[in-house]
């Protein structure tokens, strides 16, 4: 079996154990509409925190120095040409990838490389798939540099999701697909990679953080 919790889901989980043992208690006792319905309550939110906090192991198997794999677990909602202005100041292929409630919330480093920049901002919390989520809502910007290339990956909190989690600091060092950050309940993450860069990916992909390659350096 392979399911791991996520640190980031321990409060939220003690929390959803105390109360589904403490409703449990009070419906065997006191057993009513309104007992029975705080227990089935109790024992919802308790499921939803163990799918949402779940962590699987994953293990990068692509060999190819050149494949860019997804920052995160959902759907790949945008592949297009656009000019990021926070930190490249040039022309991009964005890749965006919207995560469900019930997706892994983790978020990996799609190559490996140097921490060479790193920003949040606060923000607005339109829902994740809105044009204007990139660029107003609450973020966190990360920019990793392979060989001479500059990657940049940005969370964005949506309507949901209200805190993001970052591990990494500027300096340090990444391996392709480790763990580097996680937003809770629901958001999306965003790549912005070469112009020249090959793309694998298609609009509609379900794909896994770390593990599916999105696009490949054109070398």
């Amino acid at each position: 079996m392979n399911y791991r919790l996520h640190k980031e889901g321990n409060p939220y989980l003690i929390s959803a154990i105390v109360f589904f043992v403490l409703t449990l208690i009070v419906a065997a006792l006191y057993t009513n509409f309104l007992t029975v319905l705080l227990f089935l309550l109790a024992a919802f939110f308790l499921i939803l925190f163990l799918i949402f906090f779940r962590n699987p192991a994953r293990i990068d198997a692509n060999a190819d120095p050149n494949s860019i794999v997804s920052p995160a677990d959902g759907k790949v909602v945008v592949i297009e040409k656009t000019t990021e202005n926070e930190f490249l100041k040039s022309p991009a292929i964005q890749i965006s990838i919207f995560m469900s409630p019930l997706n892994v919330h983790a978020n990996r480093s799609p190559v490996e490389g140097e921490l060479i920049y790193q920003h949040y901002h606060s923000g607005d919390y339109l829902v994740a798939w809105h044009p204007k989520s990139s660029e107003l809502n609450e973020r966190n910007t990360l920019v990793i540099r392979h060989a001479d290339k500059n990657i940049l990956v940005r969370q964005i909190a949506g309507k949901v999701a209200r805190k993001i989690v970052s591990y990494m600091n500027v300096g340090d060092k990444l391996k392709r697909g480790q763990e580097f950050g996680f937003i809770k309940f629901g958001s999306r993450v965003d790549v912005f990679i070469p112009v020249e860069s090959i793309i694998t990916a298609k609009i509609g992909d379900i794909v896994k953080g770390g593990v599916s390659e999105i696009a490949k350096f054109s070398s």
